[in-house]
């Protein structure tokens, strides 16, 4: 049998899925649509080997419904076409059993291609269900994805993964057969990054070194040992896509331009997308960078810009230069914490009441009812400040945004002392 133990586990029904309890457990929205009859397009969207295809394999087995399947990697309209055809075909005009429609990596899709879904999906011609690693509102256009319900899919938890191994050693053909003891889980799991199939690979691997008839005790220390001599090589499209940006990333972070252009070269070798790499550059433009240094964002947005007008092999320049001025840049999260601490707040103390003061006043009512009354115009007053109060009045005086310790912001904190006196005395 040369499936990998993966394959073998697939399950096949609702009740033998692991994880995503938001989506299949007793009240999950999926359960709930399965047992009404009605399922609306849709498309799953989480990191690699948190049972996307499975789950869609499941609602097309438990629907009973025709299931047609594409990879955006390598399906072309005409492809879609075809199978749009057989679809409509196999009775998808006259039942609400239509079709259902699989595009693993929905995201690589491009926009003519994504055309050509739209009027099967407005008609009913197929129930799509696409699959994404990707944020589908960058890579999905607007006019499908108005026609689809997004639902995430969450890396597997520590205990998702070990229940994971204990079904393949009490259920698998052929891991049944082997003398297996977990000992140790704790490098499988951190191994894995909360990736199922990543696991079950990985498990495999290890099972598989040792002689047929050998008892297998799973160590910590085995498993580094045994792991380390099979790295695999960075795979766009799963095994070590989030390794390889998380190296990156945290290279930039740290200052190390060496090492992240080398993580860069990595992905570039891999044939990563160039949208994802400078998307990444782009999120980290602000969160790691900021106030310290704004340009860095102008910077990274041009770059994304460039890239998604340019494409390789020439991208591979305007991303080396826009990584390493992030690398060689001054760094602070302070953006980042404030908005931060303020979600938090909001969530903490509710909806409070704007103060009147700096409210709107359109109408007369408004007016009467005190409406931006004592409201304080800047400009009317010395160098353009007044110290006027903005918060309500139930969280006066919290203080959310704390700038960084580098030039700029250490000028921005003086400013702010020199206005605010002691309400912005860090």
């Amino acid at each position: 049998m040369n499936e990998p133990l993966a394959e073998r586990l697939r399950p096949q029904t609702l009740s033998d899925y692991i994880s995503q309890s938001h989506l299949v457990g007793k009240t999950g929205v999926l359960t709930q649509q399965l047992q009404q009859g009605v399922i609306a397009s849709m498309i799953f969207w989480g990191p690699p080997g948190t049972g996307k295809t499975t789950l869609a394999n499941i609602i097309a087995n438990e629907s009973k419904r025709p299931f047609y399947t594409l990879s955006a990697i390598n399906s072309g309209v005409k492809d879609i076409r075809e199978v749009i055809d057989k679809a409509k075909q196999s009775g998808g005009l006259f039942t609400t059993k239509n079709p259902i429609l699989f595009i693993d990596e929905i995201h690589r899709f491009s926009k003519s291609q994504q055309d050509s879904l739209l009027q099967a999906v407005e008609k009913g011609w197929v129930t799509l269900i696409g699959a994404t690693t990707e944020n589908p509102s960058f890579e999905v256009i607007p006019a499908l994805l108005s026609r689809c319900q997004v639902y995430v899919l969450n890396s597997f938890s520590k205990e998702d993964l070990e229940a994971l191994l204990h079904r393949a050693i009490k259920e698998d053909t052929l891991l049944s057969n082997r003398h297996i003891t977990l000992k140790e889980t704790e490098a499988l799991i951190r191994l894995s990054g909360g990736d199922g199939r990543k696991l079950l690979n990985i498990f495999e691997l290890i099972v598989t070194s040792f002689d047929t008839n050998e008892k297998i005790i799973i160590t910590n220390d085995i498993v580094s040992k045994r792991v380390q001599n099979n790295i695999v090589r960075y795979d766009k499209s799963g095994e070590q896509h989030y390794d390889i940006i998380s190296a990156f990333i945290k290279s930039i972070r740290g200052s190390d331009p060496n090492a992240a252009v080398y993580w860069l070269a990595r992905m570039i070798e891999g044939g990563e997308d160039v949208k994802f790499i400078a998307r990444r550059l782009l999120i980290l433009a602000s969160e790691d960078i900021g106030n310290a240094n704004p340009t860095a964002l102008v910077i990274a947005n041009n770059a994304f810009q460039a890239v998604s007008v340019i494409g390789y092999p020439e991208s591979r320049i305007i991303l080396s230069q826009c990584t390493t001025y992030l690398a060689t840049s001054p760094k602070s999260n302070a953006a980042y914490e404030a908005i931060g601490r303020a979600q938090q707040l909001v969530k903490d103390t509710g909806d409070l009441s704007v103060p009147l003061s700096i409210r709107n006043a359109p109408t007369k009512l408004m007016k009467e009812l005190g409406y931006g009354d004592n409201y304080q115009y800047a400009h009317n007053y010395d160098n353009n400040f007044v110290a006027h109060e903005f918060m309500p009045d139930d969280i006066k005086n919290t203080k959310l945004y704390n700038p960084g310790n580098n030039a700029r912001e250490n000028a921005q904190r003086e400013f702010l002392k020199t206005r605010w006196k002691d309400k912005y005395n860090y």
